[in-house]
């Protein structure tokens, strides 16, 4: 498997397509409507019509790989268990800043091969910013039709003023414990998937998540920051998040830049 060419060019159309169907919902004058969930959890048309864009786009390319997404029915861990490299989608991140209408949400395409991310692309389309990163290649923004390779800084725990990136939603007692650990940190809120790259572009070094989230919500941002120099590590153990457990739930983790 190591020498299938991962066809990125094609991921990132099928990635932008999909914020085209975002877009139309979003746009849409008579507003946005949403029902919700088992968990509770908003669902809009723009979800499942980018859900039906990403896997119509994967389903077309010449090498198949199974398709994990949010808005898929979901496969049994005994038949997913033996997946060695999968598609994990979440083709709207962020249905709350969505619903909000303040832009931070993202499309997520995320390649994993035994349990780690080895491709991913993370698009903004109200940004009109498109993240890719591949494993050995290097992490990547296209903005204004410019290409650029994107690095996270260097930074030590120590230093002073490091900037934390906060959940817009979830900033809770533990998380502002980690924060108050730090010395004289900056506080920076933004929405969905873009935490993490905020931290892959060298805008802010660290990003404690002591809070629930899915490895959809995670996977094609994690392949982004690790591609640029950062990691995602598990909260308790600090080894690097992995994917496709038992249960799709994500432990708590810390997102950070290049640590000295």
């Amino acid at each position: 498997m190591q020498d299938e060419k991962i066809p990125i060019r094609t991921l990132i159309n099928i990635a932008q397509e999909a914020g085209d169907a975002i877009l139309k919902v979003y746009q849409a004058s008579e507003g946005i409507t949403y029902e919700r969930k088992a968990d509770d959890s908003p669902l809009t048309q723009a979800d499942q019509a980018s859900n039906a864009v990403i896997c119509r786009g994967l389903e077309a390319l010449d090498i198949q790989y199974p398709i994990i997404s949010e808005e898929n029915k979901m496969i049994a861990y005994e038949d997913r268990s033996h997946y060695k490299r999968f598609w994990l989608v979440d083709p709207l991140d962020g249905t709350k800043e969505f619903i909000k209408r303040n832009g931070e949400f993202t499309v997520n395409i995320a390649l994993i091969e035994n349990g780690a991310p080895i491709a991913g692309i993370v698009y903004a389309p109200v940004l009109e910013e498109m993240f890719w990163a591949e494993k050995a290649v290097g992490a990547f923004l296209i903005k204004d039709g410019k290409e650029k390779q994107i690095y996270a800084n260097q930074f030590d725990t120590t230093d002073s003023g490091l900037r934390v990136v906060c959940s817009r939603s979830h900033l809770n007692p533990e998380t502002q414990a980690f924060i108050d650990d730090l010395i004289e940190p900056e506080k920076v809120s933004k929405g969905s998937s873009l935490k993490f790259l905020l931290i892959a572009n060298g805008k802010a070094e660290l990003y404690p998540r002591i809070a629930p989230t899915m490895e959809w919500d995670t996977a094609a941002a994690q392949c982004v920051l690790e591609c640029a120099g950062g990691a995602v590590l598990e909260f308790e153990n600090r080894t690097p998040l992995r994917y496709n457990k038992e249960s799709l739930l994500n432990p708590y983790f810390v997102a950070q830049g290049n640590m000295k």
